[in-house]
């Protein structure tokens, strides 16, 4: 399965729709696109992985080196995840702690931002 990346604004956040299955052959892409709205100055980056079918470490890793650059500048990154699969890779591997998770975009960018 491919790889589907769509950007989208929501007030002050920048949302990442990824759609398919991300693993060592496509995280490069979704590296490539995280590391342009980083470097673009975005200031709330959430990463909609509700469409995703797959995630593997490769994958894991890109969003944990996106959330540590944001982290760094004082920016937020979430996640914007419900499905059970991918949220047991969270639990399993302890990432649940490290990343503000959250079921859908509408309680991320209520949780996140200037406003929060």
């Amino acid at each position: 399965m491919e790889l589907s990346l769509a950007t989208r604004t929501i007030a002050e956040h920048t949302v990442l729709e990824v759609g398919g299955e991300v693993d060592v052959y496509t995280a490069p892409r979704l590296r490539e696109r995280l590391v342009e709205l980083i470097d673009g100055g975005a200031p709330h980056v959430i990463v909609d992985l509700n469409r995703v079918d797959f995630l593997d470490s490769t994958g894991l890793g890109v969003l944990v080196g996106a959330h540590k650059k944001l982290r760094n500048t004082g920016r937020t990154f979430a996640l914007a995840c419900d499905k059970e699969p991918l949220l047991k890779i969270f639990r399993i591997t302890a990432l649940d702690q490290v990343f503000p998770l959250y079921p859908s975009v509408k309680a991320a960018t209520e949780a996140t931002g200037p406003q929060a």
